[in-house]
């Protein structure tokens, strides 16, 4: 695909807006209501600014002029932090970041069950709350760490027959949402302040969803529960220190520099990395299939990204089958070109 003239292109590291903490470990979790709304977006329970992941893509191409701009993973409004957008050429190698492991920090509040699963819902359900202990909670943890099925919350960006559940469940229309299989890799109690309020670290994978977990610890705890506050620390390699504030990106395109913002395309990328020939380049751009020496690549990827002699990333290849006559040399075909 040509870069077009003046084209913005690579990753964009946001730090998105989302609710107010009630704690704050670090420089990190300050400033998070970073706008003021436009007219058609979210309010929080005290007024907070909760932009979509898509209005911050929105936001975005405004003050860059990039008409195609990414994300890799949305974020719930009430969310803050770490969302990685691609713009221009990038945006081919979206699918690619999708199934990178998240971490976040995580607030519940017990005693309570709302429709949407955290603050921002309607409260449908109230319970005493028993007498807990840092022990206590942390047994009720184990359970999900680890490999588990779990049940997503109607409201949620899952698209089901071509609409996200979320538009049909604010339509009042009975949704069925399906268990799926999701993996918590690390399930940290930070802090308890008793009797309704806790702070966890976790680990999970990509599809998990930490409201859904919120709803299902306080089951766990003979209560109810909801989310009251997420901060995603990490997606994959990129962190909050690679993070930018909304502000901070909206002068960046009034001053013509947000280029110098953007990680090039194919940072982080997940994937096996190797060199390619000028001439081998050329052929994988006109869709040939092209033998590629392979004697160090793991045979259970089949996926690598490929690079000219100066670095850059050219594509992303598939490695097709080894050759007759050499298992160390691979026939190669280009899956997501770039150049």
């Amino acid at each position: 695909m040509p870069v077009l003239p003046n084209e913005l292109n690579g990753l964009l590291v946001v730090d998105k807006p989302g609710r107010p903490l009630t704690s704050k470990p670090g420089a990190a979790y300050d400033g998070v209501v970073a706008l003021a709304a436009d007219a058609d977006e979210r309010a929080g329970p005290a007024g907070d600014y909760l932009p979509t992941s898509h209005d911050v893509v929105d936001r975005v191409r405004r003050w860059s002029g990039q008409r195609r701009i990414g994300h890799t993973g949305t974020l719930d409004p009430l969310a803050s932090g770490v969302l990685v957008l691609c713009l221009g050429t990038a945006t081919r190698l979206v699918e690619y970041y999708q199934g990178e492991t998240k971490q976040y920090y995580a607030e519940v509040r017990l005693g309570r069950a709302t429709d949407t699963y955290d603050a921002v819902g309607a409260v449908t359900s109230a319970a005493p709350i028993p007498d807990l202990n840092e022990l206590r909670i942390d047994q009720a943890l184990e359970k999900f760490r680890g490999e588990n099925w779990q049940l997503p919350p109607a409201y949620s960006a899952i698209k089901q027959g071509g609409e996200a559940l979320y538009a049909k469940a604010r339509r009042g229309e009975t949704v069925t949402v399906t268990a799926r299989r999701v993996t918590f890799h690390q399930l940290t109690l930070l802090e308890y302040q008793p009797p309704d309020w806790l702070a966890l670290r976790v680990v999970c994978s990509a599809g998990a969803y930490v409201r859904s977990l919120a709803h299902d610890l306080g089951r766990a705890l003979d209560t109810f529960g909801y989310l009251d506050g997420l901060r995603r620390e990490a997606v994959g390699p990129f962190t909050l220190a690679d993070a930018h504030s909304l502000p901070a990106i909206a002068q960046a395109g009034s001053e013509g520099t947000l280029a110098g913002r953007l990680l090039a395309p194919g940072t982080g990328l997940p994937l096996p990395a190797m060199p390619a020939t000028a001439e081998q380049l050329q052929r994988l751009g006109f869709g040939q299939i092209v033998p590629m020496a392979c004697a160090d690549c793991d045979p259970a990827h089949v996926l690598v990204q490929v690079h000219d002699d100066k670095g850059q990333l050219a594509g992303i290849i598939r490695r097709l089958r080894p050759t007759e006559d050499d298992s160390t040399v691979w026939l190669c075909k280009a899956e997501k070109w770039l150049i």
